[in-house]
């Protein structure tokens, strides 16, 4: 079967699996903020870029017309599954690449990589996830393979695609520049220290490196300033390295050293995976070999380092790890099976590795049903991170029935909170819906919702009120107040 019919089937297998319950798991508070991005877009609002906690353009530009598509119009025709498509599409696309890296990674370890893609439980998680970090992984391979082949072939057409990939990260989350810091170290030390003689062969020329910079910079101000219609968009960016840097410092979501890799030696297959990683980064970097490895390898290491260095940490950062891990875990399984293929008869080895092959597939499996589909939004699943709880789902069900029994048609609700995420995305059907910061006047309403330090500040307002509690999030809690009857 030709290479490509191979990573089709691949990739398709694993959108099979990305595509089932989307819309089951609770929305996130980042994917209901991104949702609302999405719905002032539809409105026929330009996208204005907001460097302090909302991410680049990249995400909402794919998305939009997918919801279009779909025949969303508005923030309140949207549903979790239009949304979550985007980033299950952007996952599958990594796998299709798997099929275009063959050419330097050879075959057998894109298979095996691709196949963990598809079906292992980190990256299939995040891939349902309306987050950037999908989108994001996929430009980041897509600028590996068009910068190799650049640099390899001395390709024009491959530099302006490493161009517009490396101006699509940035555009997609502001640690791209990490990246960037990474991949440029990670080929210094290739150049330096595995080219040796070939050093003058595999250099960009110019006219390359301007074709690089010219395309990087027209698709980043293309997607910053929203096709032209927010240029103010441009000085935000410019203006975004401060709030970057500070924002790096943890900002409430500091973690040790270690968190990364805990995270990815996690559940039954985590440890196995990143063991053959490990072993897959000795065999590459033992030689002075000029092979894609090495350079993967150091790119493997540095962003490893830099992330695990960096205070601020989220679990979805790992799946940028997940990459140069895979195929590094696909380089040491295909390595042990010809050096056992060569000491030890194919009687053996066959029946010994396929049964070890069921037996890493049975592990993979177990952590996939239970992490992604079992219990997606669990206090104990190491991926769902300050996750919505489920009980938040009863909330505008709840309100509607109350609204019913008092024969209110249009409900005037008040939210009353310092972040009042992702309640918005949950009382999006609602038309009269306002929202407050404890301490500022708030009006009438015929319900309201608070944070429970704010129902100590507007306890008057509240005392003709009755209170029931939801969980919005582990160790977080909210009061829907209704009139009590008279």
């Amino acid at each position: 079967m030709p290479r490509w019919a191979i990573f089709v089937l691949i990739a398709l297998a694993g959108l099979a699996l990305r595509l089932p319950q989307l819309g089951a798991r609770p929305m996130h508070t980042d994917e209901a903020v991104n949702a609302y991005i999405v719905g002032q877009l539809l409105a026929g609002e330009p996208f204005r870029y907001d460097p302090r906690d909302r991410h680049g353009p990249a995400l909402a530009a794919i998305a939009v017309p997918l919801a279009r598509v779909q025949g969303a119009k508005s923030f309140s025709d949207l549903t979790e599954t239009e949304l979550r498509l985007t980033s299950a599409l952007a996952g599958t696309t990594t796998i299709l690449l798997f099929g275009a890296a063959v050419e330097f990674f050879e075959f057998a370890p894109c298979l095996i990589a691709a196949l963990l893609f598809a079906g292992a439980s980190l990256p299939l998680y995040y891939d349902r996830y309306f987050i950037h970090e999908s989108l994001f992984v996929a430009a980041t391979f897509a600028l590996i393979l068009s910068g190799w082949r650049a640099c390899a072939k001395n390709s024009t057409l491959q530099a302006i695609m490493a161009g517009a990939c490396a101006a699509l990260m940035l555009a997609s989350k502001e640690t791209a520049l990490l990246h960037f810091l990474a991949l440029a170290a990670a080929a210094l030390l290739f150049w330096l220290y595995n080219l040796r003689e070939d050093r003058r062969r595999v250099v960009l020329r110019p006219k390359r490196v301007l074709a690089v910079a010219v395309t990087f910079v027209l698709v980043s101000v293309l997607l910053f300033t929203w096709f032209g219609r927010n240029w103010k968009g441009l000085g935000d960016l410019l203006g975004s390295l401060p709030l970057m840097l500070a924002r790096a410092g943890g900002e409430g979501h500091e973690k040790p050293v270690w968190y990364f890799a805990r995270l990815l030696a996690c559940g039954w297959s985590g440890g196995l995976l990143l063991a053959l990683a490990c072993i897959g980064f000795f065999l590459s970097t033992r030689k002075r070999e000029p092979s894609p490895y090495s350079f993967l390898s150091y790119y493997a290491l540095l962003i490893a380092a830099i992330y695990s260095v960096v205070p601020y940490k989220t679990p979805w950062l790992a799946l940028n790890l997940w990459l140069p891990l895979a195929l590094l875990a696909g380089r040491a399984v295909n390595s042990l099976c010809r050096a056992t293929v060569r000491r030890f008869a194919p009687g053996v080895t066959v029946p010994a590795y396929s049964l070890l092959a069921v037996l890493a597939a049975a592990l993979v499996a177990h952590d996939t049903r239970e992490q992604v589909f079992l219990h997606p939004s669990d206090e104990t699943n190491p991926y769902a991170y300050a996750h919505t709880s489920e009980d938040l789902l009863g909330l505008p069900d709840e309100i509607e029935a109350l609204a019913r029994q008092n024969a209110l048609k249009s409900p005037r609700i008040a939210v009353i909170a310092a972040d009042p995420w992702p309640i918005p995305w949950y009382l999006r059907h609602f038309s009269q819906v306002g929202f407050w910061q404890p301490g500022q006047p708030v009006g009438p309403a015929d319900f309201y919702v608070t944070s429970t330090e704010a129902a100590d500040q507007y306890k008057d307002q509240l005392k003709d009120f009755r209170a029931e509690f939801f969980g919005a999030r582990p160790g977080v809690l909210i009061l829907l107040w209704w009139p009590a009857p008279k």
